[in-house]
């Protein structure tokens, strides 16, 4: 079951990424690059409280508190990068379609209780931080014009990863 999920997630997430990704990346502006992770991982920062509030698994809890800490502080470096070249994030199809598919995920996730919700957080973890990083490795980093928001996306993508491994061995352990 948390095996039929992720597919469902990484379906899900893939159709996002459709608008972002069919386009040659050099047509994705910077502003449009910095809307795009920040809306990832500002929606990740909501599901993570989600699940702070309805796990009780110490495991679970854990990887969501660090999904907190990890994304909040990534937004925040983002954010001070934005201000200082003067930057203003631009909207795009790919974040407008993370939050529409994210709130159908968070509402899905919140009708489930106990261990199912537990399995089916971390399945989405999972396979969401997959496709995120394969976004921000196909797209957004090649796509990414200014060298210091590219090399923002690179620590994120690094930090990212190691989150996915994480999800991945909270998915098995769920079992």
């Amino acid at each position: 079951m948390a095996r039929n999920i992720a597919l469902l997630a990484a379906t899900a997430l893939f159709a996002f990424a459709t608008p972002a990704l069919s386009h040659d990346s050099s047509a994705i502006s910077d502003a449009q690059i910095a809307h795009i992770a920040y809306t990832a991982g500002q929606l990740d920062v909501e599901t993570a409280r989600l699940a702070l509030e309805r796990s009780r698994n110490p495991e679970v809890r854990a990887f969501a508190e660090t999904m907190v800490r990890d994304h909040e502080a990534v937004n925040q470096q983002a954010v001070a990068l934005l201000q200082r070249l003067g930057v203003t994030p631009a909207a795009h199809p790919t974040s407008a379609a993370l939050s529409t598919e994210a709130a159908s995920e968070r509402q899905r996730l919140a009708g489930l209780q106990g261990e199912a919700f537990d399995r089916a957080y971390a399945a989405r973890e999972a396979a969401y931080h997959a496709a995120v990083n394969q976004a921000l490795r196909s797209t957004l980093i090649p796509g990414a014009h200014n060298a210091e928001l590219k090399a923002l996306l690179e620590s994120g993508l690094a930090l990212f990863s190691a989150h996915q491994e994480h999800a991945e061995m909270l998915v098995r352990q769920l079992r």
